[in-house]
């Protein structure tokens, strides 16, 4: 471990008294051992494997805990609040913007061990524990004739609070939505080790929201334990549909005009010229085009009237459904980056949203922008979940920089943080802001940050919860 060089470094280490303590809460379920604080010592933010390879590390824990029950995670906290250490929840580790580094050392809660499931059918409900792995959850329910609707790229390795922590979406978002659409209660154990319930209502209209609060805090206001979510009937029917156009502009178009009259594909991904020859060469009426691939699945008769409307709206040329199998089998390859760092390369992506009236010109600004850093190869993109009322696009860049890599990396996430404030688009769509978004955030938010900062003051007045994330 002493052959690497600590980029954030931090002076905090853990007393023999607070490690007695741990290890009375969780038993042998405590390590300091250093392969562990090697393991937890990032996540997938694409610029920390550049740093490995030259034998950097981004922060190392001081130590790790692995709670089986909320009662655990209260004690955890607890301890953690009374010696004000810096605490860090964590779920699977597939977050791509360093949200779960421990920037300030301190400990690692890893709630992998804690991933019961309790199915509420009548009420179409599923009771989950955080650590649940997303992938064995969706299997779950589909044993059981039920489906979540949530495939994030990340659906392998993220887990059930990682997803609620992010404020993530997934890959059917367009029928099912967000995380924080299927979120109808929490248990949240609190900076101080206290725990609150918020029960799973259909709806109320008991003050605000507080779910609200902590669906995407990325950890600094609470850890959540335990979440009641809304399922789906496992659907009857499905269409796979896909289309050439023209150009950009007409295939979103076509996606607004379907939205607006009511239809709901599960998935529509609309891949600009650059990424359809990338992601579908071997389909020869694509090539050179713009590639949209559409599932539609549901009732039967549902997806029948959502077909027809398809058909009616689409500006395209029907390419059939083997682009969509394609997609399919390739949906959650996600190893670009680790296949080419050795090299040399440099590769990221960006997600942003807009709204419908910007879309073409934030897509058009953000690629310009990308591309203006010198060193990059490409900037291309996709459309990759949409609303009534605008559209997510997913950039990818790659570069070889002659010089410092994350010299390069932040110049050209700068480049498209800057041209997607300038145009009026949301910084994040799914990802959420960790360490590698935080310096635009407050850009974006305005005043309003001061209102985040101040939430963060009154509930994690030690600032011990998740420090340095998200810049509050």
């Amino acid at each position: 471990m002493t052959d690497f060089e600590i980029v954030m470094k931090h002076n905090h280490k853990l007393s023999s008294k607070v490690l007695a303590h741990l290890s009375q809460v969780v038993g042998e379920r405590l390590s300091t051992k250093k392969v562990d604080l090697l393991t937890y010592s990032r996540d997938y933010w694409p610029i920390t494997l550049h740093w490995m390879l030259k034998g950097k590390l981004p922060s190392l824990p001081d130590a790790v805990v692995w709670p089986e029950n909320k009662e655990e995670v209260e004690k955890v906290v607890k301890i953690a609040h009374e010696s004000s250490i810096p605490i860090y929840a964590y779920g699977g580790g597939s977050g791509v913007l360093g949200g779960t580094i421990p920037e300030k050392g301190g400990i690692i809660v890893d709630l992998k061990r804690m991933r019961s499931i309790k199915l509420h059918e009548e009420d179409l409900l599923v009771e989950v524990e955080a650590g649940t792995n997303g992938y064995y959850l969706e299997k779950y329910l589909n044993k059981k004739g039920y489906t979540l609707g949530h495939f994030p790229q990340s659906l392998y390795p993220s887990t059930v609070g990682g997803w609620i922590a992010t404020k993530a979406t997934g890959q059917f978002s367009t029928k099912y939505g967000g995380i924080e659409d299927m979120v109808l209660g929490l248990d949240v154990v609190l900076p101080w080790g206290e725990s609150i319930e918020l029960k799973p209502h259909p709806r109320s209209a008991t003050g605000p929201d507080l779910k609200r609060i902590f669906i995407g805090s990325e950890g600094t206001l609470g850890i959540v334990t335990k979440a009641w979510l809304k399922i789906w009937p496992y659907p009857e029917k499905r269409v796979n549909l896909s289309f050439a156009s023209e150009n950009l502009n007409d295939a979103l178009d076509s996606v607004r005009r379907i939205l607006r009259r009511g239809a709901k594909p599960a998935v529509v991904r609309i891949y600009d010229t650059i990424e359809t020859k990338r992601h579908f060469y071997k389909f020869e009426k694509a090539y050179g085009k713009v590639a949209t691939v559409m599932i539609l699945e549901g009732d039967t008769r549902t997806v029948e009237a959502e077909e027809k409307i398809v058909e009616e709206e689409f500006k395209g040329t029907p390419i059939g459904k083997g682009p969509v199998d394609h997609w399919l089998k390739t949906r959650f390859n996600v190893k670009e980056a680790s296949e080419f760092a050795p090299l040399g390369v440099v590769f990221d992506t960006i997600e942003v949203s807009i709204n419908w009236s910007k879309a073409t010109q934030l897509y058009n600004e953000v690629s310009k922008a990308m591309r203006s850093v010198k060193g990059t190869l490409f900037a291309s993109a996709h459309a990759s979940h949409f609303y009534p009322q605008g559209v997510c696009f997913y950039f990818t860049f790659a570069g070889v920089p002659k010089g410092d890599p994350t010299k390069y990396y932040n110049k050209v996430w700068d480049a498209a943080m800057r041209a997607t404030l300038n145009v009026g688009g949301a910084i994040s769509h799914h990802h959420g802001i960790g360490r590698q978004r935080r310096e635009w955030l407050q850009e974006e938010l305005g005043n309003a940050f001061e209102v985040l900062r101040r939430i963060k003051d009154a509930l994690d007045e030690k600032r011990i919860m998740n420090p340095g994330n998200m810049g509050v």
